[in-house]
C-alpha cells in the first residue's frame, strides 16, 4: 500500500532539523497544509479560529502558539507541525482574524489594532479548549515569539499554565501581576536587540525574583527575531541552540 501524503510528509519532518524545514518554503507550505483549522466562541462571545497540529500519539500535552506581529503565517504553522512531531498537541492561535501581514508597515498596524482584553479573552479560552481535549493530559504550555513572545507571557499570568515560553517578548510586567503564575519561565533574548533590551530583562528578573516564581533566561550574540529564518536577523547557530533548550524545558515542564 502507497503511503499517504500526510505520512510521508511526516517522514521528512521527523528527519529534518526545524531550521532546514523553516528556510525552504515549499517544506513550510507543506507542513502547513496538514495542520487542521478549528474555531470556537471565546468566553467573551467572540469566533477565534486557530490552526491544530496533532501528535502521532495521544493523550498528550498540549502547546499553545503565539505568532509573531507578521500574524498566522505558513512559518508558525510549520513550528506547530513539528511541536506535534515532538508529541504535543500543537495549537497556532490566530489574533488578527486570518489577516497575515507581508512587509513591516502591515505588520505594525495589525500589531497596533489589537486589543489587549479581546487578545487575552481569545488566549484564555483556547487553553481552556486544549485543556477539555479528551486526548489531553491536562498538562499546557505557551510558547510565543516577538509579538508572541509577550503574549505567551500574558497569557500564562491571566491563566494558570504549566511552562511558559518567550522569543525576545515584552516582558514589562509588576511582581504582584507575576505572582500569578502558575509554572516555570523560559525566556530567549538577544543582545543586539534595541527594544526588548538587558535593562528590560534584568527588571523582569528581578520582579520574577521579588514574585518568588522560577524563570531561566538565556542570552544570544544576535539581534531581535534571531530564530526566524525568513528576516535578515536570522542567526542558524543561535536559533538552534534556542530551540534545542525550549524543548528541553518544555520535556522537563509538561512531559
Amino acid at each position: 500500500m502507497q503511503p499517504s501524503r500526510r505520512d510521508v510528509i511526516a517522514g521528512i519532518a521527523a528527519a529534518t532539523p526545524l531550521a532546514a524545514i523553516l528556510s525552504d518554503p515549499a517544506l513550510v507550505r507543506a507542513a502547513a497544509a496538514e495542520l487542521q483549522e478549528v474555531s470556537l466562541t471565546t468566553i467573551g462571545g467572540r469566533p477565534a479560529t486557530a490552526a491544530l497540529a496533532s501528535p502521532a500519539t495521544k493523550p498528550a500535552p498540549s502547546l499553545l502558539l503565539i505568532h509573531e506581529w507578521w500574524g498566522l503565517n505558513d512559518q508558525i504553522k510549520a513550528v506547530a507541525a513539528e511541536c506535534a512531531n515532538q508529541g504535543y498537541t500543537a495549537l497556532a492561535v490566530d489574533l488578527y482574524g486570518g489577516r497575515v501581514a507581508s512587509n513591516p508597515e502591515d505588520a505594525k498596524q495589525l500589531m497596533q489594532s489589537l486589543e489587549p482584553a479581546a487578545a487575552t479573552d481569545t488566549l484564555v479560552s483556547w487553553v481552556d479548549w486544549l485543556r477539555a481535549r479528551p486526548e489531553a493530559t491536562g498538562a499546557v504550555g505557551t510558547i510565543g515569539w516577538c509579538l508572541g513572545g509577550g503574549w505567551s507571557l500574558n497569557t500564562s499570568i491571566a491563566t494558570p499554565v504549566e511552562a511558559t515560553v518567550i522569543y525576545y517578548g515584552r516582558v514589562e510586567q509588576p511582581a504582584e501581576r507575576l505572582a500569578r503564575l502558575k509554572g516555570p519561565v523560559l525566556g530567549h533574548f538577544a543582545t543586539r536587540d534595541a527594544t526588548i533590551n538587558r535593562p528590560m530583562v534584568e527588571g523582569f528578573e528581578r520582579e520574577m525574583k521579588q514574585a518568588g516564581k522560577s524563570l531561566t533566561v538565556y542570552w544570544y550574540d544576535a539581534d531581535h527575531a534571531f530564530a526566524n529564518p525568513t528576516g535578515a536577523r536570522y542567526d542558524e547557530a543561535d536559533a538552534a541552540l534556542a530551540w534545542e533548550r525550549t524543548l528541553a524545558f518544555l520535556h522537563a515542564n509538561l512531559g
